[in-house]
């Protein structure tokens, strides 16, 4: 049992995680997942959770706590009229079923594993974002169907593996296409909606009964940490809406840029 100063530096690490998320929710559109899954991998560890399923603990409990701040995120930025509903609206089975996936992989997948695709994909989606040239295009119109299902189902079932809300690939995705990364963001709000829903109760299906996990957990899912950092990333999600409504295009992708790859090295560090 951890002494209790380590329980307090817990909960200070805890709330600050959470309101670092929320910011992150909106300025985004990444649900705060890129922030919550190291942090709770490291919190999980001071607990002296069990290696075995400490990684997919942090998974699954950021899934669970993006799913009130996406719908929070997504709310404020369709009211500034910047979401590409067309493109949820073509998503709408193919990211759930990419998710539920991603559940059945993280059933069989060991820790060190999902840390590796998470530091991965972090690294690539980071280099792209800080570097990025107005030039590097794909095309100038989003890829119909069934391209764009397909592509639905990949951000899915990657950003169920790595407890993200699916910006981090969904901003990608949209700017390789032309469109402006404001409404990348504010679409990517969206996605989080449709990743984190049924990423619940895929972590809570793919972890259930397994041996060392923490008091008041279901599956993969923590509640006590659901339950603590939800009112901080909801109370200031809005924050970082306005924040990415008043910062410009480079300066947004610098930021996202710089931000991920701090969080792969994390993780490329740990398996070392």
């Amino acid at each position: 049992m951890p002494a209790p100063e380590d329980l307090i530096w817990f909960a200070v690490a805890l709330a600050a995680a959470g309101g670092v998320a929320g910011v992150l929710a909106g300025l985004f559109g990444i649900g705060g997942g890129a922030i919550l899954v190291p942090v709770f991998y490291q919190l999980f560890g001071m607990l002296q959770v069990d290696d075995a399923v400490r990684m997919h603990l942090s998974v699954g409990t950021s899934l669970a706590i993006i799913v009130p701040t996406s719908i929070r995120s997504f709310l404020s930025h369709r009211k500034r009229g910047a979401v590409d509903q067309d493109l949820l609206r073509n998503w709408i089975l193919a990211v759930p079923l990419g998710v539920f996936s991603a559940a059945f992989i993280a059933a069989s997948v060991s820790s060190a594993g999902l840390r590796a695709i998470f530091a991965l994909i972090a690294i690539l989606v980071g280099l792209r974002m800080l570097l990025n040239r107005e030039h590097w295009r794909l095309g100038g119109q989003l890829p119909a169907n069934p391209v764009r299902a397909l592509v639905g189902w990949g951000i899915g079932l990657l950003s169920g593996l790595m407890g993200i809300g699916g910006g981090v690939l969904n901003n990608t995705f949209m700017t390789l296409y032309g469109r402006p990364v404001h409404q990348a963001v504010a679409t990517s709000a969206g996605v989080g909606v449709l990743i984190a829903v049924p990423g619940l109760f895929g972590y809570i299906w793919a972890g259930w009964g397994s041996a060392g996990l923490p008091p008041f957990s279901t599956g993969y899912i923590n509640w006590v940490v659901v339950g603590l950092i939800i009112p901080i990333t909801l109370l200031v999600a809005p924050l970082g809406v306005r924040l990415a409504h008043a910062l410009n295009k480079r300066q947004l992708e610098i930021g996202f840029g710089v931000f991920i790859l701090s969080v792969a090295a994390r993780f490329l560090c740990s398996l070392v």
